[in-house]
């Protein structure tokens, strides 16, 4: 998949995270909050949130730093950010549409720069990774946050092998822009350490993903929000898209005690440092 054929199934899903931001950020929460620490965010300084996506990270991160600078490749994204600053008054926050691997800003510029659950879908990871470090400033941090492996990830998996039954998956290509190319232990500390950081550290981190929605809720949020699967069940007859439906509430049905979701998730959060 091209640079701009990502970009442009992004622009696709903008809305649909646009919709389900709350639930979003409620879910990814304790992520946040590992990739606050791990990275040593603090008061005082300036961070630079890469493929902040609707605005998360940033929009937290704000709360506790002087400055934050949310970018995304996607124009839509980029507005959805700036329109929930503003809805929530948020107002040290700056927003600015760029790619990963070119950003417009001068070398040695922010304390701390981040990206939750954007590297994967990275083009060129190596080159992205390397700007991120460039725009840094010497000793600052650097911290990513990726999935884990997907058989430890219900949130994910359950879904997948619903849709498989019904769909042949294909080949897929690991190091392809994909949820789980970075999910290998050590293999985004690789990227990380080649583009040029120093003290590189893998941290496991895992929680629960947990949001006050059904299992409906949650099905009609995966299935807006990920290009793949809408692109999917758009090929499928009513009939065979009903179905799905059926089966996925039934096979997330006990992740939802109290018919409010609850998933033992893992992730990785690899940090480094901007050699001085």
């Amino acid at each position: 998949m091209t640079s701009e054929n990502i970009v442009e199934a992004w622009r696709e899903s903008a809305q649909y995270w646009a919709r389900h931001s709350n639930t979003i950020r409620t879910m990814f929460m304790p992520l946040t909050r590992a990739l606050v620490e791990h990275a040593g965010i603090h008061e005082g300084q300036s961070v630079l949130d890469v493929a902040g996506g609707a605005g998360e990270p940033s929009l937290t991160i704000a709360d506790i730093v002087e400055s934050v600078t949310c970018t995304d490749a996607v124009a839509e994204m980029v507005e959805t950010a700036r329109t929930e600053a503003q809805r929530r008054g948020i107002t040290n926050v700056q927003f600015r549409q760029c790619k990963a691997d070119n950003l417009p800003f001068a070398s040695n510029s922010f304390d701390v720069t981040v990206s939750r659950l954007g590297a994967m879908f990275f083009p060129d990871p190596v080159a992205a990774v390397r700007e991120m470090l460039r725009v840094t400033k010497p000793g600052g941090s650097l911290g990513l946050a990726v999935w884990a492996k997907s058989e430890v990830n219900p949130f994910c998996y359950l879904v997948t092998d619903v849709i498989d039954r019904h769909i042949d998956a294909g080949v897929v290509d690991p190091d392809a822009p994909n949820a789980f190319r970075f999910a290998e232990p050590g293999k985004l500390a690789g990227v990380v350490t080649e583009a040029g950081a120093s003290d590189v550290k893998e941290h496991v981190v895992k929680f629960n993903i947990e949001a006050p929605i059904s299992p409906t809720q949650f099905w009609n949020m995966r299935s807006q929000t990920s290009d793949t699967l809408r692109d999917k069940l758009a090929k499928l007859s009513s009939d065979e898209q009903a179905q799905i439906t059926s089966e996925i509430k039934q096979a997330v049905k006990e992740f939802f005690p109290a018919n409010q979701m609850r998933f033992p998730a893992q992730m990785i959060v690899v940090t480094g440092k901007k050699p001085v």
